[in-house]
Parts: C-alpha cells; sequence; structure tokens
C-alpha cells in the first residue's frame, strides 16, 4: 500500500516550491535517504511513498506517471531518466548491508529484503563474480528482521539497517561479517554507486517537472542540518549520526562517472540473467536535453 502524503509527516525544513506543474502521479522512496530530493517539492506533485520495489512496479504498470526507481527496474518498466538527481554513493552507504552467517564463498542461501531491487541484485552480483557463488533465494518480507531468517546472508535496506546497532538488535545467531555493499562495489569497482533515479513511463509530459526535482535537491541538500534535526529522532539516531548519514554516505548527482558505473552493474547484472536492455538517460522533456546531456555526458 502506497502512503499518499504522508512523510514528512512534520512541517518540512524545506523552503518548498509551490509552482504549478503537471499535475502528475509521482512516487518517492519512503526512507530517510530521499529526503533530501523531496523535501522542498511541496503541494504541486500528487506525491505518493512507497518501498522501491513497489515503486518500479507501479510505474511499469501505468499507475504513477513519474517515480523515484531502483536502477535495475529502468529497462523492465521502460522508463527514462528524466533529472540528475538520485540516491547513490561514492563508499560506504550504511543503508544498504549484507550479514554473513558464514564466509562468502560459502553462502548457499540468501534472504533478500522485500523493499530492494538494486541492491538485491548488487548482493548476488557481488557473490557470483566474486566467488562463484550463486545461492537460493529467499524473501525476507517488510517488517521481518535478521532473527526472522537462517539463510546464510541476509540483505537489509533502507531505514532498518541504518540504526545504532546496524540491524543487529534482537537478531538470532552469530554473524561472522556485515558488508556494505556500497563500499564493496566502489572499491570492488572503483566507481561509484548508483541505488535509484527519478524516471518517467513512456508517453508521459513531464513539463517542468525535471527543473523542480532537481531544484528541490539543491534545497534539500542546503537543507541537511535542518532535515537531520527533524528526522533523527525517528530513526533512533542522534543528530550527528543523521547529518553524517546523510552529508558523507550518500550521493545526489548523476554526473559522468555514475553513468559509468550504471553501465558497468547493467552489464554485470545481464551477465548473470538480472536484467536487459540499455538504460536510458533521454530526458523525457526536449527542453532539458542539452543540459541534462552535458552533466551526464560530459
Amino acid at each position: 500500500m502506497a502512503f499518499r502524503n504522508q512523510i514528512p509527516a512534520s512541517p518540512s525544513p524545506c523552503r518548498q516550491n509551490d509552482r504549478p506543474a503537471a499535475r502528475l502521479r509521482v512516487g518517492a522512496v519512503s526512507y530517510l535517504n530521499t529526503k533530501p530530493l523531496v523535501c522542498g517539492l511541496g503541494t504541486s506533485l500528487d506525491l505518493e511513498y512507497d518501498l522501491p520495489s513497489r515503486l518500479a512496479d507501479r510505474l511499469a504498470s501505468g499507475s504513477l506517471d513519474v517515480a523515484l526507481i531502483p536502477v535495475i527496474e529502468l529497462p523492465r518498466s521502460g522508463g527514462r531518466m528524466i533529472s540528475d538527481a538520485c540516491i547513490g554513493c561514492r563508499g560506504p552507504v550504511m543503508s544498504v548491508k549484507l550479514f554473513f552467517r558464514t564466509a562468502p564463498q560459502r553462502v548457499t542461501t540468501l534472504a533478500l529484503d522485500e523493499g530492494s531491487r538494486t541492491s538485491a541484485a548488487l548482493a548476488r552480483i557481488l557473490l557470483e563474480e566474486r566467488f562463484g557463488v550463486r545461492p537460493r533465494i529467499e524473501p525476507l518480507a517488510i517488517g521481518d528482521d535478521l532473527g526472522d531468517t537462517d539463510a546464510d546472508a541476509v540483505l537489509l535496506i533502507g531505514d532498518r539497517a541504518i540504526g545504532p546497532h546496524g540491524g543487529l538488535a534482537g537478531s538470532r545467531g552469530s554473524f561472522q561479517l556485515v558488508w556494505d555493499l556500497g563500499d564493496e562495489w566502489c572499491r570492488w569497482t572503483g566507481l561509484p554507486f548508483v541505488f535509484a533515479v527519478w524516471a518517467a513511463r513512456p508517453g508521459v509530459d513531464v513539463g517542468r517537472l525535471p527543473d523542480l526535482l532537481a531544484e528541490a535537491r539543491d534545497r534539500g541538500l542546503a537543507s541537511l542540518a535542518a532535515i537531520a534535526a527533524a528526522e533523527a529522532p525517528r530513526h533512533a539516531l542522534t543528530v550527528p549520526q543523521c547529518l553524517s548519514y546523510l552529508r558523507d554516505n550518500l550521493h545526489y548527482h548523476v554526473g559522468p562517472r555514475e553513468m559509468l558505473a550504471m553501465e558497468r552493474f547493467r552489464r554485470h547484472a545481464e551477465s548473470i540473467g538480472l536484467t536487459a536492455g540499455p538504460i536510458s538517460s533521454q530526458p523525457a522533456n526536449e527542453g532539458r536535453q542539452d543540459a541534462f546531456r552535458s552533466k551526464t555526458h560530459s
């Protein structure tokens, strides 16, 4: 179920942009890491919140016009990137973790967070490409935690991977190793990683929405201290911890290296049968085409 206009529940710390835009159905991720992207969007959009995996399905089905979707879903959904705003990292990301009960090369079962698509693919790529391991996949339902599965490795993403215990509170059995998947990818490839991008479904006239998304991102990044102060108590973090996560662990711009990283990720995913087809970065409206291309392909 989507959560229409429930996040943020308190007054936004960002100056909101209420300039009218085409009345599009827009979906955003319901995690802390998305706050800087949506903080200043205001009420000019029909903005709904959901899990990353569900947003991708809803964009593909046509129940959303634009959504912040997992990068792995771009080819399947037919969506096109319409903004250089993203959720990415250039090192440890803190909110995408793979927990091991055994050594990586001995993993036979892998439990994947139900909310994840890109991170689930990344975990499988790292295990297979680096260790030759192709484990049996098990779902980890939303609301379950590490203690609800006996799998050899368990993926957690988003808010439940961040907390003061990093997802380990109440877990069953000992864990020998924890991978931060952002850090693992960056060390392995020497490239950043992009988890999610704004995409429009085919045929949708997005009007000025790409500008609004970029402007909202820029306002959010200018308001990180205020966002951290508002959000830290909800996530059992101190304000400095929350600020460090948003400022130091996450990256919100798609540039040339991010485009290279997305293409390399796509090739790895395709090589193990997880996706097919190119990632399109063609803007959905001609007005922003030159500016967008110069940022992502220079």
